[in-house]
């Protein structure tokens, strides 16, 4: 099932749903299974044969929904690379339990990583959220899982940062970035103290973790990601504290591309053993 989502902000956000490939309780109708919505990284689609790797993993363990963030693929409005994008996924897992689904476990990666953990801050289910979005129904999620994430913004230790930078804050990198990557960015991202004209500076994602409690809440970091070091999972596994969990990936490096079939069957048991 394929449809067009409306932001809040009134962004339109293209949107797929697939159902889960097997149903293990046949007394439950399908939309009662668990659902995973599944947020890319920078440069991704709905359509990319990584995602759809990923969705099609998934659907053993329960439907997927999946999106392309504002300013990719077939979205309307243009990228700030982990900002407004909270909006895009909070449409999605408000889709998902208009479809049914009691169960929301949002996986992102890279920076949809990022955007997972200041969703499932913003958007709580006690209705205790921050930047106007307190008390927004149906948005929450009920476990979340980051990949590959930033620890905090404007980081260039390393080269492909520095790239992506580049890619972001340069009118020709962004000319790259919409004829190149199908990704139109938004001409105020740029450099501290304001990210994306906006002052005060979005919530980073280390500061949204210890606001994510009690959903559960799964890191997952390769030891070659070649983008973050091994500094930002430990940075937000300590900002989560007891009610996170950390995998440190043997040989993993960066994001959907990095993440084999065997992680990803694991990241499903994970979220089915959190319950609900």
């Amino acid at each position: 099932m394929r449809t067009f989502l409306h932001t809040d902000d009134g962004v339109t956000i293209d949107s797929v749903y697939d159902p889960a490939s097997v149903v293990y309780d046949s007394s439950r109708p399908p939309a009662g299974d668990p659902v995973f919505v599944v947020a890319h990284g920078f440069t991704g689609d709905v359509d990319r044969p990584h995602v759809r790797r990923v969705v099609e993993a998934l659907t053993r363990y329960g439907a997927v929904v999946t999106f392309s963030f504002r300013g990719h693929g077939a979205s309307g409005g243009r990228s700030t690379v982990g900002d407004r994008e909270v909006l895009d996924l909070a449409a999605a897992v408000r889709w998902a339990r208009e479809l049914g689904h009691t169960r929301v476990t949002t996986v992102g990666f890279s920076m949809g990583g990022s955007v997972v953990l200041r969703h499932a801050a913003l958007y709580r289910a006690d209705g205790e959220g921050l930047e106007g979005l307190e008390g927004r129904a149906g948005a929450h999620t009920d476990a979340v899982v980051s990949v590959s994430a930033p620890a905090r913004w404007y980081y260039r230790g390393t080269a492909p940062m520095r790239k992506l930078h580049w890619l972001v804050t340069r009118p020709e990198g962004r000319l790259v970035g919409r004829y190149g990557f199908r990704t139109r960015i938004h001409h105020r991202v740029g450099a501290p103290p304001t990210k994306w004209g906006r002052n005060p500076v979005p919530l980073s994602p280390v500061e949204a973790v210890p606001r994510i409690a009690p959903a559960p809440l799964l890191i997952v970091h390769g030891d070659r990601d070649g983008y973050f070091p091994l500094d930002h999972p430990r940075m937000l596994a300590e900002a989560a504290g007891d009610h996170g969990e950390l995998w440190l990936e043997p040989g993993m490096g960066h994001a959907e591309h990095a993440a084999g079939d065997e992680l990803l069957a694991r990241i499903g048991d994970w979220a089915g053993a959190q319950g609900g």
